[in-house]
């Protein structure tokens, strides 16, 4: 047997593609009871699940028929390692500029083009939720969902601080300057029965405020209250949803947002008690660099967990992830 055979043979071991069989007929079955959409959004999340599990098993047949291809078993070995309650839903990402004024908040933009080049190199959906501009360029904060197979299980551990070393544009001496943006990654939850028991949002725990929606310069943009500002009491946790109209689709969004980073909170609470007990020390927050983006005086883009490098920034910067995301899978799945 070649390593390739021995390869295939453990990725249709562990991924079982008899037992996707099964998963898709029972979801089928489900689908063509009339009762299925009286629960859209639970019909919907099950429809996604359906397209993602036949996507991989048509990967899988292929395996089975022996058309492998490097690429393919390279990319189902990768899957092997997105197995998480959560890993097959849409990603919500937020993305937070640092100290640093005008320079954290272009480094903020520059990491959200990336992203967004990112997703749509994946065919993904990409939908901004919430945006605050910079004062005189880039931004503040933005918030947005990527929907794709798999998306979160993919960029649930790009969750941390990025950091930016280049001479700065907004100079006139072109100083070096660095500069920090926080990325948070959240499972995209669509209702509460979705969520684990973790996860529960109880309505006595939510505190809810409603205000007009601003837009550039802080005029209002909307005549009514639409817009909110959800408080969770037992995390301290704040979510600000306004950029829909309709105050009732606010609503919805930040709940779906608070799920999300309610799951994301349990995840790094197991996380840090797994590397606790290996005698790891991991530093929440601000304090979590995770990659180092150099772009003067040489180029180097390098992941602070995996050692991950690439010299090629530009092609970085433009959304070109996948190798550092497939080091990072790899990486947990060994520590």
């Amino acid at each position: 047997m070649t390593e390739t055979d021995d390869r295939v043979q453990k990725i249709l071991e562990k991924l079982n593609p008899d037992a996707k069989r099964r998963e898709i007929r029972e979801l089928e079955a489900e689908m063509e009871k009339p009762e299925f959409w009286q629960n859209r959004e639970e019909a919907t999340r099950k429809t996604k699940q359906l397209s993602a599990l036949q996507d991989l098993l048509t990967k899988l047949e292929k395996l089975e028929n022996g058309r492998e291809t490097e690429e393919l078993v390279r990319e189902l070995e990768t899957r092997l390692y997105l197995s998480g309650p959560y890993d097959y839903l849409p990603a919500i990402v937020s993305i937070h500029s640092g100290q640093g004024g005008v320079e954290a908040m272009d480094w903020a933009e520059m990491l959200y083009r990336m992203y967004s080049k990112f997703a749509a190199e994946q065919g993904w959906e990409l939908a901004e939720i919430d945006l605050e501009p910079g004062s005189e360029a880039g931004i503040k904060t933005v918030t947005f969902e990527t929907n794709g197979n798999y998306a979160y299980g993919f960029l649930k551990y790009e969750a941390g601080v990025h950091r930016l070393v280049r001479q700065s544009p907004f100079n006139a001496d072109h100083l070096r300057q660095t500069s920090f943006a926080l990325v948070e990654v959240m499972p995209g939850i669509e209702n509460a029965e979705s969520a684990g028991e973790e996860t529960a949002v109880k309505e006595e725990d939510l505190v809810w405020d409603f205000f007009r929606a601003g837009g550039h310069g802080g005029q209002n943009v909307n005549k009514v209250s639409s817009a909110v500002r959800l408080t969770h009491k037992p995390t301290g946790i704040v979510v600000t949803s306004q950029k829909e109209r309709d105050q009732s689709r606010n609503r919805e969004i930040a709940l779906k947002i608070l799920r999300g980073k309610l799951a994301a909170l349990v995840a790094e609470k197991r996380h840090e008690e797994e590397m606790r007990l290996r005698g790891k020390h991991v530093t929440p927050g601000w304090g979590n660099q995770i990659r180092s983006y150099v772009l003067h005086p040489y180029h180097l883009v390098k992941d602070l967990r995996t050692d991950y490098e690439e010299t090629d920034s530009d092609a970085v910067l433009e959304g070109h992830l996948n190798k550092f995301i497939e080091a990072e899978l790899h990486y947990f799945a060994r520590t």
